[in-house]
């Protein structure tokens, strides 16, 4: 008996159906109920909006996703393609020149994109994470280093004129001798609010990062006052239903069960099956283990792959170490029914443009057609329709 059917056994033998939807429940109601990691991968898809395409403006598309791994320039034009319906480039390059998004390392001290007003709430609250990585990476070389006086001087230097890390490095160490270039720029680079400007992130664009802080960015000031138990709803709306280690992952914060005590009496609270206690909110969608879920191309570093301690809600150890690489890379995958089942890549052939797709293991001949329409039609997003292109499955 399969993992899912075996505890969907034992959800019937305590009196509940193993489809049974736990609908809207109280807040602060502690509950028996147990979610399959089926039903969790159904809640996940829901809130990220992959189950079915959304009829809904980027900008706020963006902010139900509450943050998407960008460290791949393009991966965030995938990520938005395959979840919001119509989605075109200049959507997304438009709302980067406006500034109305920004890219900036915040959760785990990585690079994300994410809404202005997010980015204005989210860095502040993710200092402690950003101390940790410079203390962890450069920590010995800082010794007797002032490391505010050198984060003033650094952000002097890139509100004047934004820079590369490279060439802050090289002026600040004109002021620091014996500091390498690298551990002054990543002085500031944690202790700095920057932003990567454009055309850095814009589609068909290429550039150098660059950064300058978010306050001449946007001409505003970081939050004064911002909430953990902000960021917590916020999480739980685009992730959840989720353990506190889980909400620790993905920001990269410590002591979050604090935090939550405070919360709990607005949410509602569950159990995985691995018995521990999830965390959500009331009224958020936790759909049928058995709703239909069309194949999805995700690109590189998806918010989705890295949002959790345990991933076998979306994938399982087999499947991880195939995408998570040595080197930090985590590779551009498709769901088939829900669940991460191989990798994809755009090369250029004889033919044109090449989509190789590698599945992890047999599909059907129903999921093979299936996902060679959403690839011909990823194609013509990520080429155009008139281009040459060709699907080659290994």
């Amino acid at each position: 008996m399969s993992e899912v059917k075996k505890t969907q056994a034992q959800a019937a033998a305590k009196g509940k159906a193993p489809g049974e939807l736990p609908g809207k429940v109280a807040s602060g109601k502690a509950t028996d109920k147990l979610l399959t990691n089926r039903e969790l991968n159904r809640a996940l898809l829901a809130r990220q909006m992959l189950l079915t395409r959304v009829k809904l403006p980027v900008l706020e598309a963006i902010e139900k996703l509450f943050g998407m791994q960008a460290q791949s320039q393009n991966a965030p034009y995938y990520g938005l393609w395959s979840r919001v319906e119509g989605f075109r480039h200049e959507e997304l390059s438009g709302l980067l020149k406006d500034k109305q998004v920004v890219r900036m390392a915040l959760m785990r001290s990585t690079l994300h994109l994410v809404s202005s007003p997010d980015a204005l709430q989210l860095r502040p609250l993710l200092q402690p994470v950003m101390d940790r990585g410079l203390k962890g990476a450069f920590g010995k070389q800082l010794i007797g280093i002032d490391q505010e006086a050198l984060a003033a001087a650094g952000r002097e230097f890139v509100e004047k004129k934004p820079m590369t890390f490279q060439e802050m490095g090289m002026r600040l160490c004109e002021h620091s001798p014996g500091l390498t270039p690298e551990a002054a720029a990543a002085v500031v680079r944690n202790r700095v609010p920057l932003v990567q400007i454009p055309p850095r992130g814009i589609w068909g664009e290429s550039g150098q990062a660059v950064h300058t802080s978010i306050e001449a960015w946007l001409g505003q000031s970081l939050s004064l006052s911002p909430e953990p138990e902000w960021l917590i709803r916020r999480y739980l709306e685009a992730f959840g239903p989720a353990t506190v280690k889980d909400i620790q992952v993905w920001s990269g914060l410590t002591r979050m069960s604090e935090v939550i005590k405070s919360l709990r009496p607005e949410l509602v609270t569950f159990q995985n099956e691995q018995g521990e206690e999830l965390f959500d909110l009331p009224d958020a969608p936790r759909p049928d283990a058995d709703t239909p879920s069309e194949p999805r191309f995700l690109g590189e570093f998806d918010n989705m792959l890295l949002s959790y301690a345990d991933r076998s809600r979306v994938m399982d150890e087999a499947c991880r170490k195939r995408v998570f690489t040595v080197n930090g890379i985590i590779r551009a995958t498709f769901l088939v029914d829900g669940y991460v089942s191989g990798t994809w890549k755009l090369t250029s052939g004889r033919h044109g443009t090449e989509l190789h797709i590698e599945p992890f293991c047999k599909l059907t001949e129903q999921e093979r057609d299936a996902l060679s329409e959403e690839g011909t039609r990823m194609l013509q997003f990520a080429v155009s329709k008139e281009a040459a292109s060709i699907i080659i499955f290994h």
